[in-house]
């Protein structure tokens, strides 16, 4: 069995994707738009360009995302409940990664030196999804 988070980002599916292989260097592995897929046309009046279906990768971790169910005009949806973590190797890399994600979004804890742990912060993006990073040095030496 294999457990796949899907992302459903209500329209701004091709969007997020861009930013993530931007912010994250994410890698897209399939991507099918509502014009390609099977759904009559009918059915997908006036969502041709969003995306049908995505899976995606950040570093060894395979996502999916998806605009379906979302309506033209529908308000954005809400992430809560969860957040998606990296343990990163470099403290560089962390906060290139950090510096990125908050571009548009909302710091929640700065990334910084932690009691817990040698770095760690918290930050929600541009899309609403919350990003816990986090470094151990002494794991990483």
């Amino acid at each position: 069995m294999t457990l796949v988070t899907t992302l459903n980002f209500s329209g701004r599916t091709a969007e997020a994707l861009a930013f993530y292989q931007e912010a994250l260097d994410a890698e897209v592995l399939f991507l099918l738009r509502f014009a390609e897929s099977p759904l009559p046309p009918a059915a997908r009046e006036g969502l041709d360009d969003l995306v049908f279906h995505a899976t995606f990768r950040i570093a060894d971790t395979v996502l999916m995302a998806s605009d379906v169910g979302h309506t033209p005009g529908q308000a954005a949806v809400s992430f809560s409940g969860f957040s998606l973590a990296l343990r990163l190797q470099s403290v560089e890399r962390a906060q290139s990664f950090f510096a990125a994600l908050r571009k548009g979004g909302e710091v929640v804890i700065p990334l910084a030196r932690s009691e817990f742990t040698s770095w760690y912060g918290i930050v929600i993006d541009r899309f609403g999804i919350s990003w816990k990073l986090n470094v151990d040095e002494a794991e990483n030496a």
